[in-house]
């Protein structure tokens, strides 16, 4: 008689190496997910760099802007903020294709905000000063971006560097974000009932006023969020050094007593 066969043999021999080439799946899948974190990381570190120092220049040397917040030569702002809309975008989409591992609401917000206001920028060339001014706060995301990397590459959040970075992320975020906060909207209330503030029409003033406060509100929240971190770390840091402290003068007790 011929050696009989078990139908199940073949689908049971299967089986695991079924789930042997999903995982390898999983895993390129995850190496992906993980590249993409990468590049999206230093692609805002560079576009940060370049509009924030842009945004610098722009502020001390165009005389026509400083002069005319409103209506003044927006040659070199609409340069300025056509490349932070293009990365906005860019970032807008590589969230929605990695939103189970990047997705932020609060970070989607903020964009849809920024875009909503520099449309009109871009389109009728208004605003100059104003929209050059909230790119200040494209300094402070170096900062933040870093603090990332420490994580991925699995820095301890006690070592000296991870607390260097985030003390220095805090300080700039609260500079270019907070602080500027009460100048910034001094300048707004002063060209409340001008000409030049009549000229921009409803529609630009509901899109500047609204998208400044919505910003203003999500960078309350984050500096909120770092002040917490940065306070815990600081705390953590005090701990372990008082740990530390403890256990040399404990060692040197028990010298002197053995």
């Amino acid at each position: 008689m011929g050696q009989s066969v078990d139908p199940a043999c073949p689908i049971i021999s299967c089986y695991p190496a079924y789930h042997s080439g999903e995982a390898v799946i999983g895993k390129n899948a995850q190496a992906n997910r993980r590249t993409s974190l990468q590049s999206s990381q230093l692609v805002s570190t560079v576009h940060a760099l370049i509009v924030g120092l842009f945004c610098l220049y722009i502020l001390w040397f165009d005389d026509a802007v400083n002069a005319d917040p409103v209506w003044g030569d927006p040659g070199l702002v609409k340069l300025n903020v056509a490349i932070t809309c293009g990365y906005l975008l860019y970032d807008l989409v590589l969230l929605a294709s990695n939103w189970s591992t990047m997705g932020d609401g609060f970070f989607v917000c903020h964009h849809l905000a920024a875009l909503y206001a520099y449309g009109y920028v871009l389109t009728r060339g208004v605003l100059p000063y104003f929209a050059n001014f909230r790119l200040i706060s494209e300094l402070s995301t170096p900062f933040v971006n870093q603090r990332w990397f420490y994580e991925v590459l699995k820095y301890p959040r006690s070592d000296r560097l991870v607390v260097a970075n985030g003390m220095a992320m805090a300080v700039v975020f609260f500079m270019v974000r907070i602080f500027v906060m009460p100048p910034y909207w001094a300048r707004v209330f002063a060209t409340f009932g001008t000409e030049a503030f009549e000229r921009l029409g409803v529609g630009a003033q509901v899109a500047w006023i609204t998208s400044c406060i919505a910003l203003d509100i999500l960078n309350t929240i984050w500096m909120y969020k770092i002040a917490r971190g940065c306070y815990k770390v600081m705390m953590g840091a005090r701990a372990g050094k008082a740990v530390g402290v403890s256990q040399v003068k404990q060692n040197h007790m028990n010298n002197h007593t053995d």
